[in-house]
Parts: C-alpha cells; sequence; structure tokens
C-alpha cells in the first residue's frame, strides 16, 4: 500500500505548511511568555488527540510515537480514561489524600501492590510525578537504613528536582548551573551492549559494571555501611534507550543484599506495560525494594507512585506528605489504565513490540546511519551514527530525523546522545506501526551520503 494511501487509513493528514498559520501565532505567544527551558524538537502545538492521532491547532493530523514522553500508555483520550476522570471530576475533585481518605487512593494502592515485583507485601505513597516518586524513594531509603550514601549510573535519568537531579548523569544541561546537589551520591558506568569492550560478552561487561560498585565504589569513595540504596533503571530511557543484560540488575540485587543497602528501581519510563511485561525489571526476575512508578500509570493525568515492601515503608506520620499526590481524577485514571493494561495492552506492547523488531533487523545492514535497533516491547531505541564501525553518535543527524519525520506526519522524540526512541501508545497497531516505518525509512533513504 502506498504511504499516502495508509497514511490517509490511519488518519494522517497534513493540510497546512509547518506550522500552519495558527501554529506561528500561538509560536510567537510562547516564545514570549514561556520559559526558555522547556525542550522542542520541532514546532507542533497539539489542539486535541484520539487513539494515536494528534491534530494541530491548524488541522494538521499526526500520528504519535512518542506517546507524550512514554505518557499516554492507553492513547490520547481513551474513552474508558475520560469517562473515568469525569465521574470523578464531576463527584470530588480535592480532599488531599494526606489529611483525610480517598476509597480509590486504597483501591488503587491495593492493586499496586498486587502487580508489584515480589506479591502483596508492599505499601504505596503517591505523588505527582516521577521525579516526586523519586525524591520519596531516596527519603524513605535512607530513613530505612540510617544510611546517607546512594550510588547510582551513568546515563541515568531520574528527574529534575534537586534530589533525583543528583541522581540524573545523562546531559551536562540538565545538571550545570544547578549544583550543588545533595552530598554522598556516587555514579559508576551503566552497561551498555552496543558499546561492550570487545574483550568482553555483553553479559560479562552486564556483571562488570555492576560488580564495579564493590571492585571500586565500595573500596574509595563509598563504604559498603553507608550505601542506603543502589538506583537504577530497568531500562536506561532519556540516556538512550539501553537495554542491559538481565545479569546486571541480578547482580545489583545480589550486591545490595550482601551490603545491606537496599535496590531502588526507577521504572518511570520503563513500568506499566511498556516493555510487554507490566514492570521492565520483570524481564530479569529481580524483585526490588522499592519501585519509582509515573509516566503511564495515568494515561496523561498527573500521578506517581513509589512503591516499598511493607517492612521498609515504616516511615512515621508526617514524615512525608504530598497535598496534590494521588488526588482522586489522577486516581481515576489510573485504575481505569491499569485494566486496559491489564485486558490487552500488555500483551499488545510485546506483539508490536516485536514486529518492530523484526521489521528493523536488517536496518544496520541497510542504511549507514542506523548503528544499532534495540529495545523491549514498545520501548525501542534506533542508534544514529556517522561511522557505524567506529559507532560515532550522530546527534545533528538524528534531530534531522527527528523533525524530518515531523513533516511526513510522525511524532518520534530523541533520547541518549544520538538515538530516535520509538514509544507509541500501548493501543498501537501493526498498521500503524507500519506506516510509522516506513516514513522513518523514506527518511533515512534521503539522508546525505557524507
Amino acid at each position: 500500500m502506498a504511504l499516502e494511501t495508509l497514511a490517509s487509513t490511519i488518519g494522517v493528514s497534513l493540510k497546512t505548511e509547518l506550522p500552519g498559520p495558527e501554529a506561528k501565532k500561538i509560536l510567537e505567544l510562547d516564545a514570549r511568555f514561556v520559559s526558555p527551558s522547556y525542550t522542542r524538537s520541532y514546532p507542533l502545538v497539539a489542539r486535541r488527540g484520539t487513539g494515536l492521532i494528534v491534530e494541530d491547532v491548524d488541522g494538521n493530523c499526526f500520528l504519535d510515537f512518542s506517546a507524550g514522553i512514554a505518557v499516554v500508555s492507553t492513547g490520547h483520550c481513551h474513552p474508558r480514561v475520560v469517562a473515568a476522570v469525569q465521574e470523578q471530576a464531576a463527584r470530588l475533585i480535592h480532599m488531599s489524600g494526606s489529611d483525610f481518605y480517598y476509597e480509590n487512593q486504597a483501591r488503587l494502592a491495593e492493586k499496586l501492590a498486587a502487580i508489584a515485583p515480589g506479591g502483596n507485601d508492599r505499601r504505596v505513597f503517591f505523588s505527582n510525578s516521577g521525579a516526586e516518586a523519586v525524591e520519596a524513594a531516596i527519603k524513605l531509603a535512607r530513613y530505612h537504613t540510617k544510611r546517607k550514601r546512594l550510588i547510582a549510573f551513568t546515563g541515568s535519568f531520574h528527574g529534575r528536582t534537586l534530589g533525583a537531579l543528583s541522581l540524573t548523569a545523562s546531559k551536562p544541561v540538565q545538571r550545570s548551573g544547578f549544583g550543588p546537589f545533595i552530598p554522598g551520591v556516587s555514579h559508576t558506568p551503566y552497561p551498555n551492549p552496543y558499546r561492550c569492550p570487545e574483550n568482553l560478552t555483553p553479559e560479562q561487561h552486564a556483571v562488570e559494571c555492576a560488580q564495579a560498585i564493590e571492585t571500586h565504589l565500595f573500596k574509595t569513595v563509598a563504604p559498603r555501611e553507608e550505601v542506603a540504596a543502589i538506583v537504577v533503571e530497568a531500562l536506561q530511557g532519556e540516556g538512550g534507550y539501553v537495554v542491559p543484560r538481565p545479569e546486571f540488575l541480578r547482580e545489583l540485587r545480589r550486591i545490595a543484599d550482601d551490603s545491606g543497602a537496599l535496590l531502588i528501581v526507577d521504572e518511570v519510563q520503563s513500568g506499566m506495560g511498556r516493555t510487554g511485561k507490566m514492570w521492565a525489571s520483570d524481564h530479569s526476575g529481580v524483585v526490588p525494594d522499592i519501585i519509582a512508578s509515573a509516566k503511564g500509570i495515568a494515561s496523561g493525568m498527573p500521578l506517581g507512585a513509589t512503591i516499598a515492601s511493607a517492612d521498609i515503608m515504616t516511615w512515621p506520620p508526617g514524615a512525608h506528605g504530598s497535598t496534590f499526590g494521588g488526588n482522586p481524577v489522577s486516581i481515576a485514571a489510573a485504575l481505569a489504565t491499569i485494566e486496559l493494561l491489564e485486558e490487552s495492552l500488555i500483551a499488545n506492547a510485546a506483539a508490536v513490540g516485536c514486529h518492530i523488531m523484526e521489521q528493523t533487523a536488517n536496518w544496520t545492514a541497510r542504511y549507514p546511519a542506523v548503528g544499532d535497533v534495540r529495545g523491549l516491547g514498545l520501548m525501542i531505541g534506533i542508534e544514529i551514527v556517522s561511522d557505524q564501525a567506529e559507532k560515532t553518535p550522530a546527534p545533528k543527524l538524528r534531530d534531522r530525523i527527528v523533525s524530518d519525520c515531523f513533516a511526513k506526519g510522525v511524532l518520534l522524540l530523541g533520547c541518549g546522545e544520538s538515538t530516535v526512541r520509538l514509544s507509541p501508545p500501548l493501543i498501537v497497531t501493526i498498521e500503524q506501526a507500519d506506516f510509522a516505518l516506513n516514513v522513518i525509512e523514506e527518511v533515512l533513504k534521503n539522508l546525505p551520503t557524507s
């Protein structure tokens, strides 16, 4: 089927130049009044969304393969999520779960405890975002262990609030000008199979990176008896959609157990079915002590959740709280979202993700700019390089690919130094996936040869 015909079939339609006349007006207003700290890859001014289709203010319709940074897990404005939000908003919007009780807050906590790795022996703290979920995890780990040090990984992204930013080590711009950070944080390399040393297998590299905590950090800057927690992404998101071998998390679990530290797994982007399982850590069979969740948990409504073993979450009333965290409307959206995930969307993420990986399996052979395609479920990264043999990152080329795909009706985002991320809503169909891949291929074919 021709690309134009397929575009029409799935609802992609470009009616104006980009940006269109109405979009230009908003861009001018934004430039005058909105913080310049936001990162915008291209001039999309969204007006409405349905499923995977986003319409801009000029009536142009795009296929969203970013899901609002992996947030709208059930697609834009899923009818069941919208109905849950509307019904709850008409009944009760806010009372503050820190000072009063909500029935559905308890129901959602019960559900999250049941689906968290390790079974029902869990408790949940609700917040508004992934960064807040990480902040709560930091405080809880320090409170429980009575230790102060934390270990994180290079390439990691855990948020931009000060505690979470102290763990983040993804891009210099995210940290520049904001120090000093919270003390006691040490970073160590995250294993990237794509950049594995030639003398090691990816599995050996994964184990070696984990063991660097014992062989280096414990013996130099982070005495083992002072380490409260090892904080890690089960699959690095902002750092480049890097998928470690299962041995990595398993070895971290052993090291945490041996040293008395807690294992905090950041599942803000990788959780909620994104990788074809409820949690990315499920792929390795590892049970974290604490999980930080957000993004796809409420399919567009602001919600974060810090999930911990009941014997760890023992802090007293007043030790931590949130005025808006776990508000009734977001809780209603989350309950509807998890129901949809369990019914079919996690399985769909696994199936369509497998299809995408099969369709892109020969891209490194066909396209010189593609150094690697990697991922789990619908969390897939395409590494863009200027030299395949040297694995030389090509960030400007990556940005051009993302921009050119926008001009053809597909919304993508970059991550890492030079990776294109594919993170569509979990309702994506094979037909929609094929359209997005065809657009990316068309862009790759038309890249300059030198």
